[in-house]
């Protein structure tokens, strides 16, 4: 049984992690929110405007595996501290490029900065890992709790440090992203990692093909990019209808900003309600508030419609994609950990890359309405998923 002093640095690292994802959690909202902007500027093929942003989400779902990987063999501290280092290099070059006007680099820093959060996308994996598997679902919430401090930090450094170059708008918020990314890593490098087991480094375990069959896995995993995907499939595409309905880019960017506040807020209490009412039953809710909002955008197009839709799909994706991760830690031995929580954000983050791609071009050529029907659609995949796991579940 573990001690005091176990339990006690346990919640140390939960919370050192929580503070580590609150900063380097505020780089990716200022590259999405500048990165089209700042490629309408440089890309000379306007089709192309939007790839810096592509560069960063396809940054995020290669180096999935590769980051699964190198925790094995090196130890998450080492992995985490050199993410972040590559995230400050990436700053630095995105404001380069910005300063030299030069797209390619624009991108590159953007493809860093993706590399980055897939480490940052472990630290929930990280959490759970350090505590008893009873409080996995709490440790989980409160370092994804981090993202409402995120969600505030980033537009403020957009705002503080835009201007900081002299007659190069934004240059100054990628210089920002570097020192958000320099300042996670003390955070990171003080703090107690649970033990990798040392027969996890061989290779023992099931064979990965083995575990992603399985009726756990299989909903697990589909729930979790039903409840990502189609949040940013929604996220990406409402800022584009709402100018396209007449309204403002400061109605559009209040909307994003509710959303973005309503996807990290419920974190304080969706481990608890994991705790208490099961996993499955709190993806299931997340998934029908997705369904919710998709019904709302489809029953008007007033600013309220849009508001309303926005702030549930951020519950939603809460539920559904924490409850979907904790659902994950269920899949697996301690010695198959990483390769299969790498497998598991390889097709999650693809598939929103996948997601946010597409998104731009349907709701341009077909519109919101179709967003919101093919949202209902996926929304009725991943129940089915949920519905698989439940029939075909057998005691572990």
């Amino acid at each position: 049984m573990p001690t005091e002093q176990d339990q006690a640095g346990a919640t140390s690292s939960v919370i050192l992690l929580t503070c580590a994802q609150g900063l380097a959690g505020a780089i990716p909202p200022i590259m999405v929110s500048l990165g089209g902007l700042v490629g309408q500027s440089l890309a000379e093929n306007k089709a192309l405007v939007t790839l810096p942003v592509s560069s960063f989400m396809i940054g995020t779902a290669t180096a999935t595996l590769p980051v699964a990987a190198l925790v094995r063999r090196f130890g998450r501290k080492t992995v985490y501290v050199g993410g972040a280092l590559i995230a400050a290099a990436g700053g630095l070059i995105s404001a380069w490029g910005v300063i030299s006007a030069s797209f390619v680099l624009f991108c590159l820093g953007g493809l860093l900065f993706g590399l980055n959060v897939a480490c940052v996308q472990s630290y929930r994996f990280t959490a759970a890992a350090s505590v008893r598997p009873e409080r996995r679902a709490r440790a989980i919430s409160l370092v994804m709790a981090g993202g409402l401090g995120s969600a505030i930090i980033g537009p403020q450094i957009v705002i503080w440090t835009r201007d900081i170059v002299p007659g190069i708008q934004f240059a100054g918020s990628f210089i920002g992203q570097t020192l958000l990314a320099l300042a996670t890593i003390p955070f990171l490098a003080s703090m107690a990692y649970p033990a990798i087991p040392r027969h996890t480094t061989r290779g023992s375990g099931r064979p990965l093909m083995q575990i992603v069959m399985t009726p756990r896995f299989i909903a697990a995993s589909g729930a979790g990019i039903v409840s990502y995907g189609t949040m940013s499939f929604m996220m990406t595409a409402a800022p584009i209808a709402m100018i396209g309905c007449g309204f403002g880019v400061g109605e559009a960017a209040l909307g994003i900003q509710w959303h973005v506040l309503s996807m990290f807020a419920p974190s304080f209490v969706t481990g608890r309600l994991i705790d208490r009412f099961g996993k499955e039953w709190i993806t299931l809710l997340g998934l029908v508030l997705i369904a919710c909002g998709a019904v709302i955008a489809l029953s008007g197009t007033t600013i309220a419609n849009f508001w309303v839709t926005l702030v549930l799909l951020g519950v939603g994706w809460n539920f559904g994609f924490l409850g979907a991760t904790t659902m994950v830690t269920d899949c697996h031995a301690p010695e198959e950990a990483s390769k299969v929580q790498g497998l598991n954000d390889f097709i999650v983050f693809g598939s929103v890359a996948a997601a946010s791609l597409a998104s731009g071009g349907i709701v341009h050529s077909d519109g919101w309405t179709t967003i919101n029907w093919l949202v209902l659609s996926a929304v009725g995949a991943g129940l089915l998923f949920l519905l698989y796991g439940a029939m075909q579940r057998r005691p572990a």
